[in-house]
């Protein structure tokens, strides 16, 4: 329960901040290189997948195994899916 109620402040926190530089920057301090790396990567794979790049061009590009593509392919295909809202937005702004 409180590592849901850190996560929706940390959410509410960022929703506020309108810099860009702030937020990379709070989350290069919160993060490990490693774990930003990562969320660089499944961004990167979410966004080829919207733009319609098969699964395997992006396996292969990215020299990732198809299992770290496969959870955003099926996150994006569910129905009310903030992930898929997300994306949406990135491309329609």
């Amino acid at each position: 329960m409180r590592r849901l109620k850190n996560l929706i402040e940390i959410a509410e926190i960022m929703a506020n901040l309108n810099d860009p530089q702030i937020i990379e920057g709070f989350l290069q301090c919160i993060l490990t290189p490693t774990e930003l790396k990562k969320i660089a990567t499944r961004w990167e794979i979410v966004k080829m997948l919207h733009q319609g790049v098969s699964q395997r061009k992006i396996a292969e590009d990215l020299h990732l195994s198809l299992c770290n593509i496969t959870r955003g392919s099926r996150e994006l295909k569910k129905r009310n899916s903030p992930l898929k809202k997300v994306i949406n937005h990135l491309y329609t702004n």
